[in-house]
């Protein structure tokens, strides 16, 4: 991994007085796959938003590949695809025109095909169904099928593989594979410990707005030889008690 997608310097975010994100700084790098651990209000969704460029952040700089979010917003959040919670979906399109839209807005084709991201999230048979008829699991792999049309550069999830069965589950991660190993770096809030310990090569952990440990590597690799509960035991020993709201 060379190249750096996504560069955050200093991202601070005020709601009034309470600061939800204190001076973060984060760089990922092409094919990264990295899991945001933190307590409801620790600022994961927070930092998303900021990066997706759905809020403006109080102080701080976004680029990706380079171009400043600030500067270029309409070309750099073209370059994002972002999976909110719950997730925003165009509830009388189709699946198969919500992704035609999306995928639109970020330079696709009018015929571009997204069959096999349908078929790889197990979506195809439910192409021409409104989204408004989906249940939530289906609406969560709709969520993830939209982040990634467009060949974007940052993919962004916030809680995506929640509430998904055992067989999406393991559909959603192969697509995120499949879409790292194609260059893209991915950012993913979640609760799903074990999500992050087989699916991902880096793990952040946040607390009231701050960073409190990047792991990656040989560290990484060290943590997860001590066992399973070793990643729930750092989170513990570095997260305060929960409380207020994200």
């Amino acid at each position: 991994m060379s190249t750096s997608l996504l560069e955050v310097e200093s991202l601070t975010v005020h709601y009034g007085k309470r600061v939800a994100v204190d001076a973060l700084d984060l760089s990922l790098q092409a094919g990264e796959i990295v899991a945001m651990l933190g307590p409801n209000g620790a600022g994961k969704s927070t930092t998303l938003l900021a990066i997706a460029g759905a809020l403006v952040p109080s102080a701080g700089t976004i680029q990706v590949d380079g171009a400043s979010l600030a500067s270029a917003p309409l070309k750099v959040r073209s370059r994002i695809g972002f999976a909110d919670q719950p997730p925003s979906l165009y509830e009388f399109y189709t699946v198969e025109e919500h992704l035609a839209f999306v995928g639109q807005t970020r330079g696709e084709d009018e015929s571009t095909d997204h069959s096999q991201l349908l078929d790889d999230l197990g979506l195809a048979s439910i192409g021409k169904r409104l989204c408004r008829e989906l249940s939530f699991g289906m609406r969560q792999r709709v969520g993830l099928a939209a982040a990634l049309v467009g060949g974007v550069d940052v993919v962004l999830l916030d809680e995506t593989l929640n509430g998904l069965d055992p067989r999406a589950a393991v559909r959603a991660r192969s697509a995120l594979s499949k879409a790292a190993e194609g260059g893209a770096a991915i950012l993913m809030s979640t609760h799903l410990l074990g999500i992050a310990e087989r699916l991902c090569q880096r793990i952040l952990i946040m607390d009231k707005g701050l960073l409190k440990a990047d792991v990656s590597g040989s560290e990484l690799d060290a943590l997860l030889a001590k066992g399973p509960g070793a990643i729930e035991e750092l989170y513990l020993s570095l997260v305060s008690e929960p409380g207020g709201a994200e």
